[in-house]
């Protein structure tokens, strides 16, 4: 399908983000970091922990309980030479499927050293789960599409279970040190549930227990919802124009109650942008119904201009969703989106926004530029002014709309 969109150069989205201003290590406790707040074109400055004063009394929150693993592993070949395989994603299954597999897996990778595995090598790893030594072994399917599988003999063992001994966090590679013990539960939100993600929905990491009673006490609704962060999230754009970067994908899933609640909800907050990119593909998954898509559930990175004019609202989007998860008694609505939100985007239902301050020529600062019509450069410029620490392990920002 044709479609135009105004060209957006990615250099009008650099800053100079100091190194020192990348945090390296989690902040003690969660909710001590920074809040940046910005409403109305003004900037305010708090901490995290009292993130409930300034939420606006209509909001509903929209959390991403996306549990991240322990995706990458160390293996050594025949020869003694390191090899890392950092999990992207599974191949043939789905994400409970695999994680929950006995005996054999198979998932999509990145390979460090690949050179040094040859395609007829097969890798091993010893583990002892309770006593007993369970041997993993690793062996190409395709070496060229970088596609593993893993097996091994002991039925009474899940893959979480061998990945839970011996993997490691997947910290971000602005992160310049290895992953330790402490990183096992900092980079986790205290409340993923769902395992599969290889990041964290970092500005989650920011909540307490105390911090989401405060919530509470304000009588502000609180939803889930589950996006499976790839690591794509970390690619920067390298292309002269943002729309001509190849946009990742990411697997997604929200119960009926939390559509229901979106639909009575005035002032809907994502945390994060996994959150936004989530409740956003969800117009299109709607739009797509009505529309007789093929794939109504496969929202591409370039459906929001392509169908610009499109004829329904997002309520009625909305409602198309929940009458065909009612039809078809479904309570759960699992998709995929590689959707790009860029400056021009029209947003449907996110009116709030909790995130962490981005790396330049990202497509998340394209997405905060987009969101704020613009107003990112003096949000950044007054976080870097007040030593804000950025990325990941950052500090925090309230954007409101």
């Amino acid at each position: 399908m044709s479609y135009t969109i105004d060209p957006i150069l990615i250099q009008e989205y650099n800053y100079t983000l100091p190194p020192e201003n990348i945090a390296q290590i989690a902040i003690e406790p969660r909710d001590a970091s920074n809040l940046l707040i910005y409403e109305n074109e003004t900037i305010k400055d708090d901490v995290f922990k009292n993130i409930h004063l300034h939420l606006p009394p209509n909001s509903q929150l929209f959390f991403n309980d996306a549990k991240v693993i322990p995706a990458r592993i160390f293996a050594k070949n025949k020869h003694e030479a390191g090899i890392e395989i950092f999990l992207l994603k599974p191949y043939s299954a789905d994400y409970f499927t695999t994680l929950n597999a006995t005996q054999t897996c198979q998932w999509e990778c990145l390979i460090g050293n690949k050179k040094k595995w040859k395609i007829e090598d097969e890798l091993e790893v010893s583990i002892r789960i309770d006593n007993i030594v369970t041997a993993l072994k690793i062996k190409w399917i395709d070496r060229d599409a970088s596609i593993i599988e893993l097996y091994w003999k002991n039925p009474s063992i899940r893959f979480l279970d061998l990945l839970d001994k011996i993997g490691q966090m997947p910290l971000p590679p602005y992160i310049k040190r290895q992953a330790n013990g402490n990183d096992s539960s900092h980079y986790q939100t205290i409340y993923s549930a769902t395992a599969g993600s290889v990041a964290a929905p970092t500005a989650g990491l920011h909540f307490t227990e105390s911090v989401l009673e405060n919530i509470r006490q304000k009588n502000i609704p609180m939803q889930r919802l589950t996006l499976h962060v790839s690591a794509g999230t970390f690619l920067p754009v390298n292309t002269d124009y943002a729309h001509e970067h190849p946009m990742h994908e990411e697997i997604f899933s929200i119960e009926l109650s939390s559509l229901k609640a979106l639909q009575n909800s005035s002032y809907a907050v994502a945390v994060g942008t996994t959150s936004v990119r989530v409740l956003e593909s969800i117009y299109w998954c709607g739009f797509g119904l009505f529309n007789n898509k093929p794939d109504p559930f496969i929202v591409s990175k370039m459906d929001p201009y392509e169908n610009k004019n499109a004829p329904i609202s997002a309520l009625e989007s909305l409602q198309i969703l929940i009458d065909y998860m009612s039809i078809n008694n479904l309570t759960t609505l699992n998709g995929a989106t590689s959707i790009m939100i860029m400056p021009g985007y029209d947003f449907k239902f996110v009116k709030g926004l909790i995130t962490n301050f981005h790396q330049p020529k990202s497509t998340l600062l394209l997405l905060i530029a987009a969101f704020t019509k613009q107003k990112w450069k003096n949000i950044y410029d007054h976080a870097l002014e007040k030593n804000y620490r950025f990325l990941s392990y950052g500090d925090s920002s309230l954007l409101l709309r």
